[in-house]
């Protein structure tokens, strides 16, 4: 019998001198999404989180607040739990370092690196920058500030216990060398064996002028440096330092995900403190990039933090995780905004995934009754660049998740997502459906919910509730038991009957958005007031307007002079059109109903007042008026050869 592959994937512990914004929320959305998948793909998984709570800056924030250190961290610790439900995240282990079990650990790392005379008494004199809680060099200072925070640093003379770090230098380098994979990305890789390369001094290990950590086992006048105690929570989850198997399953981790500001204390302090322990170093640690706001680091102090709690609210958790794991490809820095994501949730989330869904099952009820037909025609080769795609996919998904390509998985998906949607058109059920062609019909559309069921597996380690939504309205039954294994093509059974729900991504009203700025942190009540008084797009025969309303729009007929795809935008046409008066360029969400050459010539109905908006990057000076089909089919509103460019429409 063959041994189950395992996954050990941690996140930083958290520290809780605040509540947490989007940026910890995109690290432990990404290790969350890695150890779905990998169980999905039939691993064994152990996925670790937890809070940092000891230190000079929590002891000094609790006494501000006149409660104890215990206390305060408490209220903290609530909150990022609360938050990890909310944000659909499923850990195995939450270890605080206020734990019984970890203070045992982190004496133990202590007393055995004491022992062997790795850890000496002397006396420290330097900078120290408590709220990164990290010792500094002098000429590492940056105008005689932390490099990192750019805040003032305390210059601090006490007695300290020292960490042999310049030891184990050398033998530390080797291993970088021997074992590329173990720092990642390769920039990263580069900047920390520059780092040690510049020359290693040892590590002060131990505090004496606070109190709120764990005493050191041989003077417990004496606390143990923070970041010395929390790197040690990646074997406290494993029952360190008794022998036991889950130590003997589980270590080495397989990826430690860390921010790229704190890789110096994973790539560096914490593989020299393993090395000294004699214990395997991981296998990789990945130093992915900052969530931006506008191109700028979030920070309480700069007031430009986001708190997902009130996205959430507002938008549901999978359009923020989905927002999350796309838009930013791994390891490089990303930028949120508002605006991006209600546009990335309208074209990926509504329009591709949405649409696909909610058009195949209203044929599937017009056509056959709501229940999944038999695939009795032959396939023709429309057919099979759908279904071959398709069967590739779940191996192709794999492979880019364990490279740590979460955005380019997500991108794969779409493809099939994105060729379905153009396999409604290029088939066109609804002409099948007038020559009474049943049993193409029924071939055609059994494909169409054959690929609906795998992007429902695939999705649902990346999106939970959305993949749910879809294998509900497929109307099949026990997801959770099902494996990568079954993304194979056909395992749908014909004669299951779906059941088809509401829109499970109603579309974000842009027009209403498109010129609020970018909120942080507005009030919970505020936002969902906000939402409640959206227009319901999906009942717009409940809006009335009168007469004055409607005669403020011009709308006139327009030739459609040119029309070219956008670049990068798989929906977009982009048009140049004559409204009679002058020439102007329109750009329209039509790319999936017409092909470019479709439309030259064409005379349409645009709005020619409409405010000027640009749409990835193209101005656009009015909207087409367009209608859409039951089936979800878009045609543009045309009008005959003989109505002049320039006519108003009334």
């Amino acid at each position: 019998m063959s041994v189950k592959e395992r996954f050990y994937v941690t996140t930083p512990i958290y520290y809780p001198s605040d509540n947490l914004h989007i940026g910890h929320a995109y690290t432990t959305t990404v290790a969350d999404s890695l150890a779905r998948w990998h169980r999905f793909a039939g691993r064994d998984v152990l996925f670790v989180t937890g809070s940092d709570e000891h230190g000079q800056k929590i002891q000094r924030a609790a006494a501000a607040k006149g409660v104890s250190p215990k206390a305060y961290v408490d209220e903290i610790v609530a909150s990022f739990k609360h938050l990890w439900e909310k944000m659909n995240i499923k850990y195995d282990d939450f270890v605080r370092t206020t734990d019984e079990r970890h203070h045992k650990a982190v004496q133990a790392v202590f007393q055995k690196i004491y022992d062997q005379g790795d850890i000496y008494k002397s006396t420290y004199e330097g900078w120290y920058c408590t709220p990164c809680e990290t010792f500094w060099l002098e000429n590492r200072l940056e105008d005689g500030n932390c490099p990192d925070c750019k805040r003032p640093v305390e210059l601090v003379q006490e007695e300290s216990y020292f960490f042999r770090l310049s030891k184990y230098a050398p033998r530390l380098l080797e291993y970088i060398e021997e074992h590329p994979e173990f720092i990642q990305p390769e920039s990263r890789r580069n900047e920390m064996v520059n780092f040690i390369k510049s020359g290693l001094e040892d590590l002060c290990v131990s505090r004496t002028t606070f109190d709120w950590g764990i005493p050191v086992p041989i003077d417990e006048k004496h606390v143990i440096y923070v970041w010395f105690d929390a790197l040690t929570n990646y074997l406290t989850a494993l029952g360190y330092p008794e022998p036991n198997e889950m130590l003997d399953k589980w270590w080495p981790a397989d990826l430690h995900l860390v921010g790229k500001e704190i890789m110096r204390f994973h790539t560096i302090i914490w593989p020299i403190m393993l090395m000294a322990l004699d214990l395997p170093i991981p296998k990789t640690v990945f130093g992915h990039g900052w969530l931006l706001f506008d191109s700028d680091k979030m920070s309480k102090s700069k007031g430009n933090v986001v708190d997902p709690l009130v996205l959430i609210d507002e938008f549901g958790v999978d359009p923020i995780r989905y927002f999350l794991m796309r838009e930013v490809s791994f390891g490089q820095d990303g930028n949120f905004s508002r605006r991006a994501l209600i546009e990335r949730t309208n074209a990926d989330l509504a329009n591709d995934l949405g649409n696909l869904l909610n058009r195949t099952l209203s044929m599937l009820n017009r056509y056959f009754d709501g229940v999944v037909p038999e695939p009795a025609a032959a396939p023709n080769e429309v057919d099979k660049a759908l279904i071959d795609y398709a069967k590739g996919l779940g191996e192709q998904v794999d492979s880019l998740v364990k490279g740590l390509k979460l955005n380019e998985a997500l991108v794969s998906i779409w493809r099939l997502i994105g060729r379905a949607n153009k396999y409604v058109d290029e088939r066109a059920p609804w002409n099948l459906a007038k020559l009474e062609n049943k049993d193409e019909l029924g071939t055609v559309m059994y494909n169409l919910l054959e690929s609906l069921r795998i992007v429902a597996l695939l999705i649902k380690p990346f999106l939970p509730e959305t993949g749910s939504k879809i294998w509900d309205q497929l109307g099949l039954e026990d997801l959770e038991e099902n494996s990568l294994a079954d993304t194979t093509w056909g395992l749908l059974v014909p004669g299951t009957k779906t059941r088809k729900g509401d829109p499970i991504f109603p579309r974000i009203e842009v027009e209403r958005e498109a010129d609020e700025p970018a909120k942080t942190e507005p009030k919970k009540e505020e936002a969902k007031a906000e939402a409640k008084a959206a227009p319901a797009p999906s009942e717009p025969e409940g809006v009335l307007i009168g007469i004055e309303d409607f005669m403020k729009c011009e709308l006139v007929v327009a030739e459609i002079l040119e029309a070219v795809p956008v670049k990068g935008a798989d929906r977009l046409l982009k048009l140049q059109v004559d409204i009679g008066t002058e020439r102007r360029q329109i750009v329209a969400g039509i790319a999936q109903h017409y092909q470019p050459d479709q439309l030259i010539g064409k005379r349409v109905i645009v709005v020619k007042n409409l405010k000027p908006a640009k749409l990835r990057g193209e101005l656009s000076q009015g909207m087409l008026l367009a209608a859409t089909t039951p089936e979800g089919r878009v045609e543009v509103v045309s009008v005959s050869d003989g109505v002049p460019a320039g006519s108003k429409v009334k």
